[in-house]
C-alpha cells in the first residue's frame, strides 16, 4: 500500500523493514534449533511405571483410581476417558464440565482464563444476533454471561480481603 504511492523512499523503507523482519524470524528459528536439549524430567523408574499397562489411571479432578474402559469418574462425574474429547457424543460432556466449572466458581481467576470464558460465551451469543429464532438461546446466554461476570467480580473481591 505504501509502495503504491510512487515514492521511492517509501519503497526502499518497506523493503528494508521486510528484510529486517525476515532476518529476525530466521534468527528466532536458529535460536530455537540450537537451544540445548533439556533432560527428561522422569527417572527410569517413573517412566517404567507410567508405561506399565497394569497401572490404574486416576481422575484428573479427584484422583480416584479409574478402570481403563471408564468414560466418567464414578466419584465426581468428570469425563476421564482417554479419547473423550475425540468422541462426537462424549466430548459434549467435557464442554459441559467447563461451563459448570465457570458457574460453580471452580476455575482460576486469571485474565487469560476470563478472556477465554467470555469468548466461549460469545459463540452462542452470535446466534442471538444472527437469527431471530434463537431468542431463547440468547436469553440463556445473557444470563450465563451475567453469572460469569458476577463470579469473576466475586473472586476479585474475595481475593482482596
Amino acid at each position: 500500500m505504501l509502495a503504491a504511492t510512487g515514492n521511492p523512499d517509501l519503497l526502499i523503507a518497506t523493503l528494508a523493514l521486510g528484510g529486517l523482519l525476515c532476518v529476525f524470524i530466521w534468527r528466532v528459528i536458529v535460536w530455537v534449533r540450537e537451544a540445548p536439549v533439556t533432560p527428561d524430567p522422569w527417572d527410569t523408574e517413573t517412566n517404567d511405571k507410567l508405561s506399565d499397562p497394569e497401572i490404574e489411571q486416576a481422575c484428573h479432578h479427584c484422583s480416584t483410581p479409574q478402570k481403563c474402559d471408564a468414560w466418567f469418574c464414578p466419584h465426581c462425574g468428570n469425563a476421564v476417558g482417554p479419547y473423550n474429547n475425540l468422541m462426537p457424543f462424549i466430548y459434549i460432556f467435557s464442554e459441559g464440565e467447563v461451563y459448570r466449572n465457570v458457574v460453580n466458581q471452580r476455575f482460576r481467576n486469571r485474565p487469560l482464563v476470563a478472556i477465554g470464558v467470555i469468548l466461549m460465551v460469545l459463540g452462542p451469543m452470535m446466534l442471538f444476533f444472527i437469527s431471530i429464532h434463537a431468542w431463547l438461546l440468547g436469553l440463556i446466554t445473557l444470563y450465563y454471561l451475567f453469572t460469569v461476570f458476577r463470579n469473576l467480580s466475586a473472586e476479585e473481591k474475595s481475593g482482596q480481603d
